[in-house]
């Protein structure tokens, strides 16, 4: 995290260091906040889909850290997906 470079995002913190995989790899950090687990849970999910579809497919070669921020709990799934791809877009 210390090494990596950081990516401009609202609802998240993302880190991005270079990787020699070939392909990216994205870890999810979902803090508690004092949410119940059920809405934990939710936005895990909801991350993990987005990732799938928007971040993964690239063709960059690094390691990825999102960490949900508080305020993305209560966003709206079109609301995350903009986000993610805006995120994306930085990434490559």
């Amino acid at each position: 995290m210390r090494s990596g470079q950081r990516v401009k995002a609202r609802l998240l913190d993302v880190r991005r260091l270079e990787s020699q995989m070939g392909h990216p790899r994205v870890a999810l950090v979902v803090p508690k906040f004092g949410f119940t687990a059920v809405r934990r849970n939710r936005l895990k999910r909801r991350l993990r889909e987005l990732t799938r579809q928007h971040v993964l497919p690239q063709p960059y070669s690094c390691d990825v850290v999102l960490r949900a921020r508080r305020d993305a709990y209560g966003v709206t799934f079109g609301r995350l997906r903009d986000e993610i791809t805006e995120v994306a877009a930085q990434l490559a």
